[in-house]
């Protein structure tokens, strides 16, 4: 088991993107490294396969490192859905989407919990847990928890993190900016150890 290397998750959405997904996170990249969750399970299995196998290099030069969801197959880091079978073999690196009223088990390396605030991402997607009950799920948790749903800047990162959380997860912060490294950058000085 192996836990995640950065503090910041962006998750893939190659539909709210303003340019081609692999040169969005190619800038995003410039704002320094970060674990990108290769969401986008409207895709075909074989298309986020190869997409993959494309953004592996870039990200790895980077500093930054790669987990699938829900992926079909062997990949080294997999974040799963809620009811989403452990692939067999376990992943190094295990994380499951989480939210109110759920159990978190200690087989997992990190689970994301939403959502914290309202989605511009996922709107209406159950009501707010807010900072309280994030800090509720932080102090019950087995496993390092990253806040998920209207992370929408550093100073609700911060807030996350103010609340216990080992970090965020964003989409659509930085999947729609036309500036995604400036975004990038900003949230990871907000992670910092608090």
């Amino acid at each position: 088991m192996a836990k995640l290397q950065h503090r910041l998750i962006v998750v893939t959405d190659v539909t709210g993107c303003p340019r081609p997904l692999a040169a969005q996170i190619g800038r995003a990249l410039r704002g320094g490294p970060f674990a990108l969750l290769l969401r986008d399970k409207h895709l075909a299995w074989e298309d986020r396969r190869r997409l993959a196998e494309r953004l592996e290099p870039v990200l790895a030069a980077s500093g930054a490192e790669l987990v699938v969801a829900d992926p079909p197959e062997a990949v080294r880091a997999a974040h799963l859905s809620a009811a989403f079978p452990v692939p067999v073999p376990r992943p190094a690196c295990l994380g499951r989407s989480v939210h109110a009223g759920e159990t978190v088990h200690d087989d997992l390396d990190y689970i994301t919990y939403s959502p914290i605030w309202a989605s511009g991402s996922k709107p209406g997607y159950g009501p707010p847990i807010g900072l309280e009950g994030l800090a509720e799920r932080v102090a019950t948790s087995p496993v390092p928890v990253y806040a998920l749903g209207g992370v929408t800047g550093p100073d609700r990162a911060l807030a996350a993190r103010e609340a216990g959380a080992a970090g965020v997860a964003v989409m659509g912060a930085v999947m729609r900016a036309r500036e995604p490294e400036r975004v990038v950058a900003a949230l990871r000085a907000a992670l910092e150890p608090v």
